[in-house]
């Protein structure tokens, strides 16, 4: 199970920007294809206030910040200089769904958003799908509604594209940045994430194409169980079953620092036991990449590249 896709976190929350040009960008395309990785996720065109692209229909809204590059337009040019498909996350707002529980406000701007994006960059060839980037670990308020009208509309727009979710397993280390404990008492079970996540898949199952759950919020004993129990509610609904291996570690009051290359592995192997198609990570600019703001991340790329020789 080897990793040939990751996230791009342009716009993050809880990770430090490391205020890369082009020129950085460019290499560190050049060390994607050299790991193998072949397909690109924008983790989110925009968060709050802070946006990826010159969005009118966002500063208008939103009050957003004009950004000083368009990075929407940037990656898509590296995708194709690189042979990669990019696959393009919509707006979080992170107060309309997540602080006020009012999902309806958040499918209206992101409904916006899609129509504007679509005119501005469809026309690129490396622009293979669309990555909704509400991120839910259960079945939180109207979050079948959002993924149906939302998923229903990238498709239509871009005459079927790909679409792409990445939700999170609600287990012992499902902990908010923010929080000092690494561990919670009042982790979901697998019956109930079972239950929870079939509800979910056949209310989506029309419009959503791919699956990726990521895999840092259980421990490494579980995961094959949860593995398990993804790929089987993914082949029910006809969906792709992919996994988000995060590189970065949850296991450390540090929050947060490239994970160590024995937990990694751990991660990939038991994916693939569960016949898991394929693997992306979040992500690799940060996490793995031979030019991150952490030494620690060009040895486990190092690391990886080492294994990636044995394992063809």
């Amino acid at each position: 199970m080897h990793i040939t896709g990751t996230f791009l976190d342009e716009i993050s929350h809880d990770i430090p920007h490391q205020n890369w040009s082009q020129k950085e960008w460019d290499k560190d395309f050049q060390h994607m294809k050299a790991m193998g990785i072949d397909t690109v996720i924008l983790i989110r065109c925009g968060y709050r206030r802070w946006i990826t692209y010159p969005s009118k229909v966002l500063k208008e809204r939103e009050g957003a910040y004009s950004p000083p590059i368009d990075l929407v337009e940037m990656y898509l040019t590296l995708a194709e200089k690189y042979g990669f498909s990019f696959y393009f996350g919509l707006y979080d707002s992170g107060k309309y769904w997540w602080d006020k529980g009012d999902f309806a406000s958040e499918i209206d701007i992101n409904l916006r958003v899609v129509d504007e994006v679509w005119q501005l960059y469809g026309h690129f060839p490396a622009f293979k799908g669309w990555y909704l980037s509400q991120e839910v670990s259960r079945k939180t308020g109207k979050i079948i509604s959002l993924y149906q009208d939302l998923g229903r509309r990238v498709k239509d727009i871009s005459n079927g594209l790909p679409t792409l979710i990445s939700p999170y397993i609600d287990g012992k280390k499902a902990i908010l940045a923010q929080e000092s404990s690494l561990i919670k008492n009042d982790a979901v079970s697998l019956k109930q994430h079972e239950e929870e996540w079939n509800e979910i898949f056949d209310g989506i199952k029309e419009v959503v194409d791919i699956v990726a759950f990521q895999d840092g919020h259980a421990d490494y004993d579980e995961l094959a169980d949860y593995f398990y129990v993804n790929k089987l509610l993914a082949d029910r609904y006809g969906m792709r079953c992919w996994t988000n291996a995060e590189s970065f570690d949850r296991d450390m009051p540090i929050k947060f620092l490239p994970i160590k290359w024995e937990k990694l592995k751990l991660k990939l192997e038991a994916a693939q036991k569960a016949g898991v198609e394929k693997a992306i990570t979040f992500e690799f600019s940060h996490f793995m990449s031979p030019q991150s703001a952490y030494p620690q991340a060009g040895h486990l790329y190092q690391r990886y590249m080492d294994w990636k020789k044995e394992i063809p």
